[in-house]
């Protein structure tokens, strides 16, 4: 995109990993990009994909096997794990409450504002077949494709993050 005659700065993010810490850092970072004006894309692949589940339970078609992956990974961005210091599902709640004592905004409202700036939110297809994951368990405003598409928009930025 052009932006007063000049092209607009690109960044992309892979989000692999389905930790809350992790998550939290990636749309902070694709938050200030896209506040900088940078055309921002989210890959959501393998664990990162349970960031962008809705909460509650969607009824779909699904194997044994794809029943079972959605029943033992976490239910969307409020159910999330820390890398380090889980202490049994107690440290998200700690870092919570620290981030709500420093007026930090939530993974759900992180996802919300990065929606609302336009940050382009892809889930990848290859790793939703692997997993057994349906579109309707995902956020609304998703887009869905594989890793050429992820490729044609990496290929054109400065900044490609791996989180």
């Amino acid at each position: 995109m052009f932006l007063h005659g000049k092209t607009k700065e690109k960044t992309t993010i892979v989000l692999f990993s389905g930790d809350l810490d992790k998550a939290i850092a990636a749309f902070i970072i694709a938050n200030g990009a896209a506040a900088y004006d940078h055309d921002v894309t989210i890959f959501f692949t393998f664990w990162g994909l349970n960031t962008m589940r809705k909460d509650e339970i969607v009824k779909v078609e699904k194997g044994w096997l794809e029943k079972a992956f959605g029943w033992m990974m976490p239910r969307g961005a409020k159910k999330l794990g820390l890398s380090k210091m889980n202490m049994m599902g107690m440290g998200p709640e700690m870092i919570k409450h620290v981030m709500k004592k420093h007026n930090a905004l939530t993974l759900p409202q992180l996802i919300e504002l990065a929606q609302e700036q336009g940050v382009k939110l892809v889930a990848c297809t290859m790793t939703m077949d692997l997993l057994g994951l349906k579109q309707e368990e995902l956020l609304d405003g998703m887009e869905y494709a594989g890793v050429a598409a992820y490729l044609g928009d990496a290929t054109q930025a400065k900044v490609n993050l791996f989180i």
